[in-house]
């Protein structure tokens, strides 16, 4: 498939632009959203990723965070930036890739690997947008998430 992205990798762009959507509108750190959609919900946004995708992420957001029960939080990141602030559709394109390689280079399935990347220490420098941690290329954040260690 040259210049088309896999099924697989548009559910979870999708999926983690969703959870990055809720956790801007919550204001809640995305691994609190993660938390409180838990391991079958990410899946089924997952695995329904090009339906929900269809329609209004406003409608989809306010769905799973009613069921997932998610109350406001004090996290806003897109108050405190001081620059441009990326969209979460940006943002779920860095999350992807990162999940995409932990689940291939740890041998895990992709809710899993989606939970070890929004729990890893590299969440909170890809969720300042005061940095550039998420402008890095995919190699250099999957580095960082195996070693521990960036600039």
């Amino acid at each position: 498939m040259v210049g088309r992205e896999s099924f697989r990798a548009n559910n979870l762009f999708y999926t983690c632009s969703l959870i990055d959507y809720i956790g801007r509108k919550t204001n809640n750190q995305r691994s609190d959203v993660v938390d409180a959609l838990g391991r079958d919900r990410i899946a089924k946004i997952i695995e329904l990723a090009d339906v929900y995708h269809s329609d209004n992420i406003d409608a989809v957001s306010d769905s799973f965070i009613a069921a997932a029960g998610l109350a406001d939080g004090t996290f806003d990141n897109v108050s405190a930036a001081k620059y441009a602030v990326p969209s979460h559709w940006d943002i779920g394109k860095v999350y992807k890739r990162l999940i995409m390689s932990i689940a291939e280079n740890q041998a895990v399935s992709d809710v899993e690997a989606l939970f070890r990347a929004y729990h890893s220490p590299v969440s909170p420098l890809i969720d300042d947008y005061n940095g550039s941690f998420f402008y890095e290329s995919p190699s250099a954040i999957l580095h960082a998430y195996l070693t521990g260690e960036w600039d």
